[in-house]
């Protein structure tokens, strides 16, 4: 079925490209009437259908009947794959447009590819604290689901389109971070199948090297079929107080003293300007002040990086109650804030009242209709990346993307960072406190050149032990990459389990030639 509505949505696609008449000109110049016109719609019944079939699949309890069904045609096409000679690497048969990466992965068409229908909850053990999942069951389907019983994940990244699999093999992270670690420090055991298509399970003392090799290997140590994660109880609302701050030293200051604040449950710092930003602190509560309560999920609600700007224009402080599910996913309906780039009316008050029902468009569908013209212009004046670096450093990082593209908003959102065996991990013995920084935006600087600024960006991260999330352009060639990453565990386990003939390997996935 999930086939028949891709197939049903590209033929939709070819028919208006075929009948529009400057339909290029239309997605340079004026893509929003595009959007509005058609992903939008599209957008909904995307979600509706999801929405649907992840409800029907939980009350009548098949997903576990199916799993391992499924899970034995995964490990059919391997041995199929390998009967046949091995002759080209494997990955999954799951469509690059339908990633949230901006790219669309080229290798897709030269590897072998594996059909991977695996996107159901298959349990949820409230004595155990566990939620067993399948790999492209997404964020908003999690909480949806544990929030509605009284459970959530300690981590929930923000875009409802964001799957386990892709949290674990790349990376996820949230404002809880801070406490918790990033997704792959949630998560308890994965299940693989791997080269020669036996199923695998690891966990921190069950084959635990792979355990530890598997978060941000991106699918290049086997096939993911499903995660278990920790699961923690729910309280209906954030106490979300919002703090103004203006001047980079104090901005760092007042970030990091709340970052190491234990009693914080969620800290989040927007950052407007190289010297304007407001600080968010917030904690779970059940009870609130009715006349505080702010349901910051409505369609009809401003932007959340627009509301929460106003705090800097009157220079007060203030402190509302969010409904959990909405504080998890408050920048959804405005993908953080990279709509305003492709609608630019989208938070006018009466768009957001007539169609903000419709908002976001899937990024899915935006990648899918983008052509080769806007993806070049996107490349060459537009950013979104994110960079990991350790907390002692944000100040200086600041400047250094000041510097180098200017992009704001910046989103700041703290991680503690354990010292275990994998790709990434502190420098010395002992957990470290690091931050993402995010830029997604067009780059201010007038001198800004795609590759040049990125491979400055880049070095100055491999410099302070940082590390580059991995869905975004890598501009490193192959040993800069690992100096940037740990890959001593990674090429152990790449050998014991004969991947190298099975799998790419983790740069030849996301490197720009693999991308483009």
């Amino acid at each position: 079925m999930e086939t028949a509505l891709y197939l049903s949505v590209l033929l939709l696609l070819c028919l208006v490209w075929l009948r529009a008449r400057g339909l290029e000109y239309v997605l340079v110049h004026h893509r929003w009437i595009f959007v509005c016109l058609f992903l939008l719609p599209l957008s909904v019944i995307f979600d509706i259908y999801y929405y649907l079939r992840a409800w029907l699949v939980f009350k009548m309890c098949s997903a576990p009947k199916l799993h391992d069904e499924r899970v034995r045609g995964i490990q059919a096409q391997v041995r199929e794959w390998k009967k046949q000679g091995s002759k080209t690497h494997m990955c999954t048969g799951r469509p690059g447009w339908l990633t949230v990466s901006l790219r669309v992965g080229k290798y897709k068409k030269t590897h072998k590819n594996i059909m991977i229908n695996l996107m159901d909850i298959l349990e949820v053990d409230t004595e155990r604290r566990i939620v067993r999942v399948e790999p492209l069951v997404n964020m908003g389907q999690v909480t949806a689901l544990l929030n509605s019983i009284g459970w959530t994940l300690p981590v929930v990244p923000e875009l409802d389109d964001l799957t386990v699999g892709g949290l674990i093999m790349g990376t996820g992270i949230e404002s809880s971070s801070h406490n918790h670690g990033l997704f792959q420090h949630i998560c308890l055991a994965y299940e693989l199948v791997v080269a020669d298509g036996s199923l695998v399970r690891c966990t921190p003392t069950e084959n635990s090297d792979l355990f530890y090799a598997v978060p941000w290997s991106c699918g290049t140590l086997g096939f993911l079929v499903a995660a278990e994660i920790k699961i923690i109880p729910a309280k209906k609302y954030v106490k979300l107080h919002y703090e103004p701050v203006r001047g980079l030293e104090k901005i760092c200051e007042k970030f990091i003293q709340e970052s190491k604040k234990k009693e914080n449950d969620f800290v989040e710092g927007l950052q407007y300007s190289s010297d304007e930003a407001v600080i968010m602190t917030g904690v779970l509560t059940d009870k609130a002040e009715h006349s505080k309560i702010n349901r910051i999920g409505d369609y009809w609600k401003p932007w959340f990086f627009k509301h929460v700007e106003k705090y800097l224009r009157v220079n007060c402080g203030g402190t509302e109650y969010i409904p959990l599910r909405h504080y998890y996913h408050r920048h959804t309906r405005s993908i953080f804030w990279e709509l305003q780039d492709i609608i630019p009316f989208g938070n006018n008050p009466v768009f957001r009242s007539l169609f903000g029902w419709m908002v976001p468009p899937k990024i899915s569908l935006l990648k899918l209709t983008q052509g080769e013209t806007i993806r070049k212009l996107y490349e060459q004046h537009h950013v979104v990346q994110d960079m990991l670096v350790p907390m002692k450093h944000l100040e200086k990082s600041i400047n250094v993307f000041d510097s180098e593209i200017s992009v704001y908003p910046l989103w700041l959102c703290p991680f503690i960072l354990p010292s275990q065996p994998g790709m990434v991990h502190p420098k010395g013995d002992e957990a470290e406190l690091y931050v993402d920084i995010g830029a997604y935006g067009e780059p201010k600087r007038k001198h800004f050149q795609a590759k040049a600024s990125m491979r400055q960006l880049e070095k100055y991260v491999r410099d302070v032990h940082g590390f580059q999330m991995l869905y975004a352009d890598c501009y490193m060639n192959r040993d800069e990459f690992w100096q940037m990453f740990d890959g001593s565990l990674y090429h152990k386990l790449r050998e014991q389990l004969n991947c190298n003939s099975a799998f790419p390997e983790v740069f030849d996935k996301i490197c720009k030639a693999a991308r483009h």
